[in-house]
């Protein structure tokens, strides 16, 4: 939506509270022909990194067809995932998820997904869900992580490309090379050796990261990006990066989460692309939204240090310059500090922040936007929170699947 459009209050009352319905776990905007519904539960639990949850679940609910909740450590072991179709581990710390789930709900889990469950991994979850010696993990992707010693290798934004497999998952990037997406020091993987479990390969990594902590270079690159797989009568599919913090592909998580629901044939895979054509926004399905490869340096990650201070202490012209470099170079710490930005002290950073905030799909922040909107005194700021807000809410509101 163009910054000079006029704002519909009515309208976004509605969209926002369709989204904070479905959030809360309710059924939502769901047509009778997508029943029945993909039951959910995202990990929330002590080391899972507070952003990563958010978005993990934010990605899951743009799909309405999914009733989508959070699982803590007590609802599993209280038996949450009894009534679960999926569950999907955000990134953090795979280690400290291990610790925190404690061996007996690790046990539910594995036998959850070998009774017919779906699991989905996102990097600290992919690691927690592979065969690595001497580290925490589950053993139920057939996947061995290696040069764990490096794991603080870097981040940004990554290449990636599908394989013929992987562009029947994901059918709607089939006709494209090359894919961008952000990758934040994520496992890298090889086949674990003497595993009776196979995976498939459904992406490939391209690009190199070794910008921090002593990392070797070649290591990243061409090894499996997306890898997906069966464990008894379940799946498993894992991702060592994040869609879910990308815009344009937070919907991969959604479609990976219908993986983990669906025959493994070809006909199976293509119907489920098929079904799966909702009315979504076109830039929720943008891939040219981030379309390059960012990979954040030791210097770059000076000027994000400093784009902070700037944003605490600087002028009103220093934080929208610090906003527009951290928007620039896709920053992965930026998401938290923006909120506060919401809330300055001038106006222009104030619509600035927002406008950061729908431009990165930011849908946690939705009610924080809506605040600043309310609350804004200065017609033109009001203006541009407005259309962000406006932005928000149509890309959040939740199509189901023919």
């Amino acid at each position: 939506m163009k910054n000079n459009n006029r704002f519909s209050w009515a309208a976004a009352v509605v969209a926002l509270t369709a989204f904070l319905v479905v959030s809360c776990g309710q059924s939502g905007n769901v047509s009778e022909k997508s029943l029945p519904q993909i039951r959910v539960g995202v990990f929330n639990g002590n080391g899972g990194a507070q952003t990563c949850v958010w978005e993990a679940f934010a990605a899951c609910s743009l799909d309405g067809d999914m009733v989508v909740r959070y699982v803590t450590t007590a609802d599993i072991a209280a038996g949450a995932l009894d009534s679960l179709d999926v569950i999907v581990v955000p990134g953090g710390g795979g280690t400290r998820q291990y610790q925190n789930l404690g061996q007996e709900n690790l046990r539910r889990i594995k036998e959850f997904v070998r009774q017919g469950g779906g699991a989905v991994g996102i990097c600290a979850g992919a690691y927690l869900f592979s065969n690595t010696p001497e580290y925490s993990c589950l053993a139920i992707n057939g996947a061995q992580a290696i040069d764990i010693e490096h794991d603080n290798r870097g981040h940004g934004i990554v290449g990636f490309s599908l394989t013929d497999e992987g562009k029947k998952v994901f059918g709607e990037y089939a006709n494209l090379d090359t894919l961008f997406c952000m990758y934040y020091e994520g496992p890298v993987f090889v086949a674990a050796p003497n595993d009776s479990i196979k995976f498939v390969e459904f992406a490939t990594m391209l690009s190199d990261v070794h910008e921090e902590g002593g990392a070797p270079s070649n290591m990243t690159n061409n090894r499996p990006f997306f890898i997906g797989n069966r464990y008894g009568k379940g799946k498993v599919f894992s991702s060592i990066a994040h869609p879910e913090s990308t815009a344009g592909k937070m919907w991969m998580i959604a479609r990976m989460v219908r993986w983990t629901q669906t025959a493994d044939d070809d006909d199976s895979l293509q119907q489920m692309v098929e079904n799966q054509s909702f009315s979504y926004p076109e830039d929720l399905k943008n891939p040219n939204l981030v379309n390059r490869e960012i990979l954040m340096t030791v210097a770059d990650l000076k000027t994000e240090a400093d784009c902070f201070k700037k944003l605490v202490y600087g002028s009103e012209n220093e934080k929208i310059e610090a906003l527009e470099w951290l928007k620039a170079h896709q920053s992965w710490d930026a998401k938290r500090w923006i909120q506060g930005a919401l809330f300055d002290e001038s106006a222009e950073v104030r619509a600035a922040a927002a406008e950061y905030i729908a431009d990165i799909h930011y849908f946690t922040f939705i009610k924080d936007v809506r605040a600043a909107y309310e609350a804004e005194t200065d017609e033109a700021a009001k203006q541009r929170i407005g259309a962000s807000l406006d932005r928000l809410l149509k890309l959040s509101d939740k199509p189901v699947g023919n």
